[in-house]
This record gives C-alpha cells, sequence and structure tokens, in this order.
C-alpha cells in the first residue's frame, strides 16, 4: 500500500515495532488489546501501587475515587467530565476506564458522542487518534453488554 508515495507499514509491522518499543522499555505506557486486559492490568498494577504502603499515593486514589461520586453533580456527568479531560489530556488508560465508567453509569450513544465533540473543540485535532480509540472501547462495551444479554436470556 503507498501513500503520498511511501510504504505503508502493515499490521503485522506495526505489532512488531510496538513489541520491540515495549520490551525495551523505550515507552511509558501499551494500549490495552481488550476490556478484559485493561481490568486485569489495571487491578494488577492498582494492588501494587497501593500495596507499597505510600499514605499519599493512598490518599491521592481516595481522593480520586471520591471525586466521582454522587454529588452537586451525577456520577454520570462527573464520568463524562472525566471523559472529556482524558480525551483533551489523551490519556487512553484514562479513555478506557471513563468509557467503561460512562456505560456502567448509563450514558447514551448520543450523550457519548456530545461529550466527544466537546473533547474535540477543546483539545483539537491532535485529539482524534484519541477519540478513533474511545469509539472502539465504546463498540466493546455495547458488544459485551449484548453478549450478556444474551447469555442471561438463554438461561
Amino acid at each position: 500500500m503507498r501513500f503520498s508515495g511511501q510504504r505503508c507499514l502493515a499490521p503485522e509491522d506495526i505489532s512488531w515495532i510496538c513489541d520491540l518499543v515495549w520490551a525495551n522499555g523505550w515507552i511509558m505506557h501499551r494500549n490495552h488489546d481488550s476490556l478484559e486486559e485493561f481490568r486485569i492490568y489495571r487491578e494488577k498494577m492498582n494492588r501494587k501501587i497501593l500495596g507499597s504502603g505510600n499514605l499519599q499515593i493512598q490518599r491521592f486514589f481516595n481522593l480520586d475515587t471520591r471525586a466521582y461520586q454522587e454529588g452537586a453533580l451525577s456520577a454520570k456527568v462527573k464520568e463524562l467530565l472525566g471523559l472529556v479531560g482524558s480525551l483533551v489530556l489523551r490519556c487512553d488508560d484514562c479513555i478506557t476506564y471513563h468509557v467503561i465508567r460512562c456505560v456502567e453509569e448509563g450514558v447514551s450513544d448520543a450523550e457519548f458522542f456530545e461529550a466527544f465533540n466537546v473533547s474535540l473543540v477543546v483539545g483539537g485535532s491532535i485529539t482524534i487518534p484519541h477519540l478513533r480509540r474511545a469509539v472502539e472501547r465504546l463498540e466493546e462495551c455495547r458488544a459485551l453488554g449484548r453478549r450478556q444479554r444474551r447469555r442471561r436470556k438463554t438461561r
């Protein structure tokens, strides 16, 4: 495949490069291939971090958890705000987390796309790759929900 006179990387090339970069510690962040992989990694690393016994870290994690609890703003609105902030800051793990939480809070697709639009307006075109991943994660969440509902019906 050619684009603007240059050869584009095939998916297998990109995968190999990502693995090389990750194995050598050249980046601090790796996208998770599935929601389950994200959940497992997040839980494992949170246990390690909180298990360190560092009081300041524990306090920050507690503060973060409490910030999204019901208050003058609903938990749903707060999660949408978290999603917008995560898109603007371009944090894929944060985006995944807030997409999951928004789905749990009952955010509709129309509400998601309004929030995505706000993110795009605030963050500019540099957020588009992260917007794509957010939509992909939303599709994964919706598909998972459909599969779970089908399983419940067949029982």
